[in-house]
């Protein structure tokens, strides 16, 4: 059984689960699309400095695992996710999922599997000729499109659509077999939330924020066009550093992205209880740590 915590951003989550890791001898697993780059950190919320506890280091994994630039998808980090499982529960170890990566929390607990779907050069040919346009509205005849991300480039476009013919014509694939868990989340009003994205905001780009997207561009040797693509926070830095947008537009800009990404994050989970039936036992984010932690080891019981 595997532990997962989730939460939207800025909820607290990573702080909660090194505290979790550290009583019950437990070791993190990211579910974090963006947290698997190197050299994306204050951009991405790593806070690897978190990862302490009374002195001690407590293990995690799936965090700095690619170079920034490279293609890393969810299909590649479900095979990921169950290596460093194993790996874990090999040598007796708990296993806590930490994130608010939704998509990857559902590959993780196999909601759903994500076979490699293999490139189909016909239908790349043939949508290579269409305009962005034109594949987001043949995408979402496909599925619903939740997020706007499939829809930043042609080639990310043309790949998701590729993915749904696949899984129309090989639905036997795409099965779940669920993975036992208990999950909690936690979560703040609406008002605190905001707050707290916010503040935190204000935080890193006074601690360097931009400098760490700069040295990306310019160390790293990774496009702007590319940097763009991951979104938030690199998204509107970039803009920045391009002179596409003021420093004032683009902390206005980013600000307000953020909290339309939390919301997101949110429906999502909502999602997963009301249509995919996943018990989540919520935490209020107000709560002291101590208050939290008794809240988690009552549910776990004498299985940890």
């Amino acid at each position: 059984m595997i532990i997962t915590l989730l939460g939207a951003t800025a909820t607290g989550k990573t702080n909660l689960a090194v505290a979790l890791a550290f009583e019950i001898d437990g070791e993190i697993i990211s579910a974090d699309s963006r947290q698997v780059y190197r050299g994306m950190d204050m951009g991405t919320g790593k806070d690897l400095s978190e990862f302490t506890r009374n002195g001690k280091s407590i293990p995690y994994h799936l965090i700095d695992i690619v170079e920034p630039g490279t293609e890393y998808n969810v299909f590649k980090y479900q095979k990921d996710f169950n290596d460093v499982y194993s790996k874990i529960i090999g040598y007796k170890k708990k296993p806590i999922l930490c994130g608010g990566t939704g998509l990857y929390i559902e590959a993780a607990l196999r909601l759903q599997s994500y076979p490699e779907v293999p490139e189909d050069h016909k239908l790349r040919d043939e949508f290579g000729k269409k305009n962005l346009n034109e594949l987001s509205l043949i995408l979402s005849d496909l599925k619903p499109l939740h997020n706007t991300s499939d829809s930043l480039s042609l080639e990310r476009c043309i790949r998701a659509i590729e993915i749904e013919m696949y899984k129309k014509k090989n639905p036997e694939e795409f099965q779940s077999n669920p993975r036992k868990s208990l999950i909690f989340g936690i979560r703040f009003d609406r008002k605190t939330l905001r707050e707290r994205i916010t503040n935190r905001l204000e935080q890193r780009l006074a601690n360097g924020m931009m400098d760490e997207t700069i040295a990306l561009i310019e160390e790293f040797g990774v496009s702007p066009e590319k940097l763009k693509y991951y979104g938030l926070e690199y998204k509107y830095l970039t803009m920045y550093y391009l002179n596409e947008i003021s420093y004032d537009e683009m902390v206005s800009q980013l600000n307000t992205a953020i909290h339309q990404f939390a919301k997101r994050q949110e429906t999502w989970f909502r999602g997963m209880e009301l249509k995919k039936n996943v018990n989540i036992q919520w935490i209020d984010g107000h709560w002291p740590e101590s208050q939290k932690l008794n809240f988690i080891m009552n549910k776990l019981g004498n299985s940890y």
